[in-house]
């Protein structure tokens, strides 16, 4: 009786517990998703969220700390933070997806094929992969926005570049694994082209993975693009991106804090947000 009853009451504390965590992973989740919309529709709609143009400079209110008339307060030239911030969403976001895609592309075809073919293939390109990876993702990019010089099209070509180890290296594993399955020989012994074999029954089973690491990369690839830019290697143009924003604000941390501080919350809100979004996706589809 008494074993009956500690059983019993295991079972109600366990599942109270998952009760809780399933209630913080949904508030997080939603945070986080919320968060995600009003970046988006920053980049989307810019002068909706806001009203200020981001490229008058104003004297009067030059170094403004942050207050009820500026929110966010105003840089050395007078503009708003917050107008910066918004304006700013929208090279974030399409150089973090336009260099995730990328990279993807790149990557997973790379990890395609390395995977089915094996023996030499998988050698060489496996190689290629291990010459990467010997650089962090960051200076590899840095190396590669120095080499091919300052543009928006090039910054997107730098931080693709250096997430293609990591999508290579999913999709090679998930195809090495895949390929030996039952339905897989069953193909093969019915005939069926490599090529066909390959798009019809390895890639559709192969995806998951990488659509998952994908979700987290464009976070990783905003902040890699923000770095880059803080090192004078991004586009310069008269409304500044996150990164941009940060070099800006550097020598001004004494007296003007905001300048700086806002662009690193917004960046690191960003990330975590981006990061917890793909957590879910991964729980959804089952991925290992």
């Amino acid at each position: 009786m008494a074993a009956a009853t500690a059983v019993a009451e295991a079972t109600v504390l366990r599942h109270r517990t998952w009760r809780s965590r399933v209630s913080v992973n949904n508030v997080t989740l939603g945070f986080s998703l919320a968060w995600l919309a009003v970046v988006v529709a920053a980049a989307a709609l810019p002068g909706v969220l806001a009203t200020d143009d981001a490229t008058t400079l104003d004297p009067t209110r030059v170094l403004t700390a942050p207050g009820e008339q500026t929110l966010l307060g105003t840089d050395h030239y007078g503009r708003s933070v917050l107008t910066l911030l918004v304006h700013g969403a929208r090279a974030a976001l399409v150089i973090g997806l336009a260099a995730t895609l990328l990279g993807m592309l790149i990557g997973s075809l790379v990890g395609l094929v390395a995977g089915y073919l094996g023996g030499a293939a998988d050698m060489l390109l496996g190689r290629f992969v291990d010459i990467l990876m010997c650089f962090p993702g960051v200076l590899l990019a840095l190396v590669i926005a120095s080499a091919l010089g300052a543009s928006t099209t090039n910054l997107i070509i730098a931080v693709g570049i250096s997430a293609v180890p990591g999508f290579a290296r999913v999709m090679r594993g998930q195809v090495l694994t895949i390929r030996g399955r039952l339905y897989v020989e069953a193909a093969r012994s019915a005939g069926f082209a490599p090529g066909r074999v390959l798009m019809r029954h390895i890639l559709p089973n192969s995806v998951a993975p990488t659509v998952v690491l994908a979700t987290v990369t464009v976070g990783t690839s905003v902040v890699v693009a923000a770095s880059l830019s803080f090192l004078g290697l991004g586009v310069r143009t008269e409304i500044p991106d996150w990164g941009q924003l940060l070099a800006m604000g550097q020598p001004y941390l004494a007296g003007a804090w905001w300048i700086s501080t806002f662009p690193g919350i917004v960046l690191t809100l960003t990330v975590i947000a981006v990061s917890l979004a793909g957590d879910w996706l991964r729980d959804r589809l089952d991925v290992d």
